[in-house]
């Protein structure tokens, strides 16, 4: 089974990866982290930026200016849209082709740029919700934004209704931990009940395996 989850900025979608992979054994998937790697040198995503954007956006040794490209984007529109263009069809095609390789167990997919094409990797799309309240103090607190700025970031993001347009389930994140784990639970069983009983089995057995296997995993807190 593959998962999407999706959601705006300061919405928790960490915590409720964390819980998908300590707790049933999850594969992780970053998309962010995905399309990364493929900003490298040599890569076919670097290159692209390159060929769209001339090599004033390199640092002296061949990479990426991360920060000066980020702020670039973050600035311009249509900037934005040139780079989701070039990096999006390449990321969701590695992510594709990583399923493929092992495609037993529970995988999850997180990116805040699902569309109808890109979902269709996943079984299920779920979207994390929070109040705005509560995404902007979990941003103050855990990054130390100021509150305009944090307004600004969910401005620019998604509206509630773009995401749940997308999703096949909506989980409420303005809870504790613990209501989190249920909402979790609560979700998987209602997924689970639509396969067969072989699927369920399967599915089950998979991700407890994969759950044995996975290395460490690393969340990557920008744009969550």
């Amino acid at each position: 089974m593959v998962i999407g989850i999706t959601g705006g900025v300061g919405a928790g979608k960490s915590l409720v990866l964390s819980v998908l992979k300590e707790r049933y054994g999850a594969e992780i998937i970053l998309a962010d982290e995905v399309a990364a790697d493929l900003e490298r040198p040599g890569q076919p995503g670097l290159n692209g930026l390159v060929e769209a954007f001339g090599t004033e956006i390199l640092t002296a040794e061949g990479e990426l200016d991360r920060a000066a490209f980020a702020r670039r984007i973050f600035r311009d529109e249509e900037t934005r849209q040139r780079v989701n263009r070039i990096i999006h069809p390449l990321a969701w095609a590695a992510i594709r082709r990583r399923i493929r390789q092992d495609s037993d167990g529970l995988f999850v997919v997180e990116s805040a740029l699902f569309d109808e094409e890109s979902r269709s990797i996943c079984d299920y799309l779920v979207y994390v919700r929070a109040s705005q309240e509560n995404r902007i103090r979990r941003l103050m607190e855990n990054r130390g934004y100021t509150r305009e700025k944090c307004l600004d970031m969910i401005r620019r993001q998604r509206s509630e209704e773009a995401y749940a347009g997308l999703a096949d389930y909506v989980m409420d994140n303005d809870g504790t931990p613990e209501q989190v784990e249920m909402e979790i639970d609560r979700m998987l069983r209602t997924f689970l009940w639509e396969t067969s009983p072989a699927d369920d089995v399967a599915c089950r057995e998979g991700a407890h395996e994969k759950g044995k296997e996975s290395a460490a995993m690393t969340v990557q807190e920008y744009e969550r």
